[in-house]
């Protein structure tokens, strides 16, 4: 089913997929609006649809975050918290700030945050946590994106990446909170040779966090994953190459279902961005085997969300020529993978 689709609501493109089930039951598909073109930069809206029938059908757009003098508002990064709000965590920048001029440190990024309690029909202001979460020599800077994860103790996890001068290579990090999002510090930094971003992470059942990140790096593979034991604090380990998670350099999305079960959901066609597969592990991430071919069209980001006890639920990027027409959402039964 789409749920965005290009050249609606005012809008060129939506990209960037994120998904969450809300306590009360409603789905919240959030994406970037962008205004103008598909490119990452200029006037980009941070838009919500949601549905209180597990995606059946979804409601109007509504704006949830956007950058007051018509820059961007990027990197959805979304949790629902115990109490039942919606903390949502997210990047700015101006209409004119390129990546390349940000990595270069002639335009800055800026992170915030806001959150909802009424399932996400209205959020609170946007409060800046920049200073708090990321290192001033730091280049560029994004959020996952997709869900961020609360983990059993109550602290919020949301993943996020940074560019490294003098040469600009990729480095990960964590944003923490442990009072609900009132609060925020950066967890750990990884700069190492994995040159890693766009990562995203699960709680495994002894406790520990799952993280997966696309790669840029010169080393085998474009996926690589570490863990955390101590609540995103620090790695055991950094980051080193996945490699049964063939595929394009693209982000992907993991989730944590039952005892130990993790899923992820990304492209496996390793020349482009098509064949959205969902790939399962069953020891801790360690090793991956493809479950299910969600289609063999053009596919780029995804999000996973658990529906109930049975369901998964998937939003990602498709089209029948390109991977950016549209945002789809999917409710695949988990009985029919061979997990």
């Amino acid at each position: 089913m789409t749920v965005f689709q290009a050249g609606t609501d005012g809008y060129h493109t939506f990209r960037i997929p994120a998904l969450v089930l809300t306590r009360a039951g409603t789905l919240l598909a959030f994406a970037e609006g962008r205004h103008d073109s598909a490119g990452d930069t200029g006037h980009i809206d941070l838009v919500l649809k949601r549905s209180t029938d597990l995606g059946a059908t979804w409601g109007p757009l509504e704006v949830a975050a956007t950058e007051p003098a018509g820059g961007t508002a990027g990197n959805p990064s979304p949790v629902v918290t115990a109490d039942g709000r919606i903390v949502l965590v997210f990047c700015t920048n101006a209409a004119t700030a390129t990546e390349k001029r940000i990595r270069g440190g002639l335009d800055v990024r800026r992170v915030f945050v806001q959150d909802s309690a009424d399932d996400g029909l209205t959020w609170s202001a946007p409060r800046e946590i920049t200073a708090s979460v990321k290192n001033p020599a730091w280049g560029w800077y994004a959020t996952t994106p997709g869900h961020a994860v609360q983990l059993t103790g109550g602290r919020i996890l949301v993943p996020g990446n940074h560019s490294v001068p003098p040469d600009h290579h990729d480095g990960g990090h964590a944003l923490l909170s442990d009072d609900g999002g009132a609060t925020w510090r950066l967890g750990y930094v990884d700069d190492g040779p994995s040159n890693v971003n766009e990562s995203t992470a699960a709680e495994l059942p002894d406790g520990r966090v799952y993280l997966n990140a696309r790669s840029d790096s010169p080393l085998p593979g474009t996926r690589a994953d570490a863990y955390s034991a101590d609540g995103g604090q620090s790695l055991e380990r950094p980051f080193l190459p996945q490699p049964d998670l063939a595929g394009p350099v693209v982000e992907g999305s993991v989730l944590a279902w039952d005892s130990d079960l993790l899923l992820y959901s990304g492209p496996a066609d390793p020349s482009a961005r098509r064949q959205l597969t969902i790939r399962a592990s069953r020891d801790a991430g360690q090793s991956w085997k493809p479950v299910h071919t969600v289609s063999q069209r053009p596919a780029a980001y995804s999000d996973l969300a658990r529906l109930d006890g049975y369901t998964l639920g998937l939003l990602y990027e498709t089209g029948e020529r390109a991977p950016y027409e549209q945002i789809a959402f999917e409710r695949i039964p988990l009985a029919e993978l061979p997990v």
